[in-house]
């Protein structure tokens, strides 16, 4: 028994005839007579009879015609309250974030949408998981921030909406005072002799070095497997190892004795998406929370090239 099966019986109850009730409808008349014979195997009592040249319910008929409006209303007070909840300005939005990009991200997100009035409610959590993870997260959060290298496959598109936030370069750090410092660009040949603090297995950094390791035809030598950014730049400004920095939001660029230069010869470049379910999408709160975060976005990439980086 299915909800449209109720509309076409209670219809039928109304305008007595299944012409009449597919001209209301704006179906065929042997779609109602389908309808009404699918709705019927559910049942042994007849739910309709013949009145002439009119179609008309039994008292069985009826009675279950009845029933079907409470359900049909219902089903429209749902509809209407998922409507109404898609609408709302406010309410909250969960996010998730990998560590990096949350460090720069979520208190001018704070700041952005305190600008406006009505604006949601936001609760953020940070998920430092592996790129294969990402979308399991989508499962507890309206919205999720995950980083994928460029070449590596595409999210999955069964239940999942991914919207591309911003290409980020990753670039090579290196000590201010290091021999390579002064040029503009560097190649995997440039770089696969050194010692590097890099990320640990199924993040950007450790996928990049992987390539420049290919490359080069030479194997790099890691001595620190370090997932913070933080604690790669603290490293690097040592002079003791170089590291990978992401351009827009490691968020430690500008600390004293770190200079970033790009990689030429190789595609090494991240996206940073937005991921979500289908019907969290449908929320204008949500809608709401995307478009501050592309303005805060766009605020971090204006800032970097201002800034030289």
């Amino acid at each position: 028994m299915e909800i449209h099966q109720l509309q076409v019986l209670r219809e039928l109850g109304a305008w007595g005839s299944v012409a009449a009730v597919a001209e209301e409808l704006g179906v065929s008349p042997s779609a109602v007579s389908q309808q009404l014979a699918a709705l019927q195997r559910g049942f042994k009592t007849p739910l309709t009879r013949k009145q002439g040249r009119r179609l008309a319910l039994t008292n069985a008929g009826q009675v279950l015609a009845d029933a079907g409006a409470n359900v049909i209303e219902a089903v429209a007070a749902a509809r209407s309250a998922v409507e109404e909840y898609e609408q709302a300005p406010g309410g909250i939005v969960t996010m998730s974030s990998f560590v990096s990009i949350g460090q720069v991200v979520f208190a001018p997100l704070i700041n952005e949408l305190h600008r406006a009035e009505n604006s949601p409610e936001l609760h953020f959590a940070d998920e430092d998981v592996a790129q294969d993870d990402f979308p399991l997260l989508t499962a507890r959060y309206d919205l999720v921030l995950a980083h994928r290298l460029e070449h590596r496959p595409p999210w999955p598109e069964a239940g999942i909406r991914s919207i591309l936030l911003a290409k980020e370069p990753l670039d090579i750090a290196l000590p201010a005072g290091h021999r390579l410092a002064s040029r503009h660009e560097l190649t995997p040949k440039d770089v696969a002799g050194e010692r590097w603090v890099t990320s640990r297995g199924g993040y950007s950094p450790h996928d990049v070095v992987g390539v420049i390791s290919a490359m080069a035809n030479q194997n790099v030598n890691v001595v620190h497997r370090i997932n913070d950014y933080g604690g790669v730049s603290a490293l690097v400004a040592t002079g003791d190892v170089i590291g990978i920095l992401p351009r827009y939001t490691s968020g430690h660029a500008d600390d004293a004795g770190i200079v970033l230069r790009p990689l030429a010869g190789l595609s090494a470049s991240r996206h940073i998406d937005i991921l979500a379910r289908p019907e969290n999408l449908r929320r204008h709160s949500v809608q709401h929370v995307i478009k501050s975060l592309r303005r805060v976005m766009a605020g971090l990439m204006r800032d970097s090239t201002l800034n030289g980086k």
